[in-house]
């Protein structure tokens, strides 16, 4: 076929433009475009965290809460690549996920790169997908490969009709492995059935020494008030040093960081109900707190505290929006295996924290089961959090909320 001639000037003007644009121009521009789509994942993985805390906050009351915010959307995310029609419009509402599949995809393949600790890190940090489909059936090609592609997540064949104590046993050793054996069963037997067909899974792992670790010499027994009624006696850390720190409305916000400086423990403790503060806490005022912190001698008394918690997430997660993707008879996974037959039987998530001393070790894993400038001030201010406080593990380079949680009762 013979094109005119007008538009073979054009290709030849265009590729001409392309072998003379310096290759170092070339590639600025790729990872200006790749880090704004890890920016608009993040902030849509955030939004969903201030979401989900809420959630938990009004059902799990004096309870302590911890929940991996990542790793749920992370597992969410992979399930939405094969939601179509309104089950996609929905998981996108409650997933924030507004931005196009090819900012979705990069975005979530450039954090999950980013969410690792490369050569010469003193913390540990990992975070890992993976799938885990029942033998003998038809899974799109496409579905598989973006998940792949885009999440790492390689795919796994198991029998949960045949063998459903080797298909969990595989699983719940996946997840121990990647979590440093932290996160154990995570799969019980009465999760699988026969009508399983598909499972996807997410685990994130961290763990870091404090910047500036607490002595162990200091730590005293001391009361921390769970309510105005009840008191419970526990270790309580305390240092003197230079931390980001922020007073203000009620509440005052501390930034402990860990080392390399990479990572964060940002703890907010209000001056009344930790519960009241949990109902209206947005991200904007996250931002805001974290924007306004500025570096100063501060007393920090925090308790030592570990706990592990376990969520089955599918009456909040259809509460928050999605209630299709739960229905049997309405959720629509065509882009998974070709056909409307698959739906999300339930959302599992188990996590564990250990803040002492030395630092914070942190783990989470999820399934989804279908059928600027610091500021030094010599004013010495205190943070004593003896009564229920909220905390978050923030990655400082993407501003991600890795995990967050509530501590009502520090010896659980």
């Amino acid at each position: 076929m013979a094109f005119p001639r007008s538009f073979k000037s054009l290709t030849v003007a265009l590729s001409a433009l392309a072998l003379f644009t310096p290759v170092s121009v070339l590639l600025a521009q790729d990872k200006q475009a790749t880090g704004k789509d890890r920016t608009a994942v993040v902030t849509s993985s955030n939004q969903f965290a201030l979401d989900f805390y809420k959630k938990v906050n009004a059902s799990d009351s004096r309870k302590n809460i911890f929940v991996s915010p990542y790793s749920i959307s992370t597992a969410l995310a992979m399930t939405f690549e094969g939601s179509r029609n309104n089950t996609r419009k929905e998981m996108a509402g409650v997933l924030h996920l507004s931005m196009s599949d090819a900012e979705r995809q990069q975005g979530f393949s450039t954090l999950l790169a980013a969410t690792k600790a490369g050569p010469g890190k003193h913390y540990k940090l990992e975070g890992a997908n993976a799938l885990w489909g029942q033998k003998d059936i038809h899974f799109e090609p496409a579905f598989t490969s973006t998940i792949a592609n885009f999440y790492g997540g390689g795919f796994n064949t198991v029998d949960y009709i045949g063998d459903k104590p080797g298909s969990i046993h595989k699983i719940n050793a996946w997840v121990e492995d990647k979590t440093a054996g932290k996160i154990r069963n995570l799969i019980h037997p009465d999760d699988i059935s026969d009508m399983t067909r598909l499972v996807l899974t997410n685990a994130i792992y961290f763990k870091g020494n404090w910047a500036l670790p607490f002595k162990k010499d200091e730590t005293k027994i001391e009361a921390f008030n769970m309510n105005a009624a009840h008191k419970v006696q526990v270790p309580m850390m305390q240092q003197t040093g230079h931390f980001r720190f922020v007073r203000e409305n009620g509440l005052v916000a501390l930034e402990m960081p860990y080392v390399d400086n990479e990572l964060s423990m940002v703890a907010i403790l209000p001056d009344g109900d930790v519960e009241k503060l949990g109902e209206s806490l947005s991200l904007d005022e996250v931002q805001t707190i974290r924007s306004r912190m500025r570096s100063q001698k501060v007393d920090v008394y925090i308790p030592r505290f570990k706990f592990e918690t376990r969520y089955l997430l599918k009456s909040k997660l259809s509460e928050m929006g999605m209630p299709e993707a739960f229905s049997d008879s309405l959720a629509d996974f065509g882009g998974i295996t070709g056909h409307k037959d698959l739906y999300i039987s339930q959302v599992i998530h188990q996590a564990m924290i250990d803040v002492n001393e030395e630092g914070s070790e942190a783990a989470a894993a999820t399934a989804v089961i279908m059928n600027g400038k610091s500021i030094e001030f010599d004013m010495k201010e205190v943070f004593r959090a003896d009564h229920p406080f909220i905390f978050m593990i923030v990655q400082n380079a993407t501003g991600s909320i890795l995990f967050i949680g509530r501590v009502s009762n520090p010896v659980n």
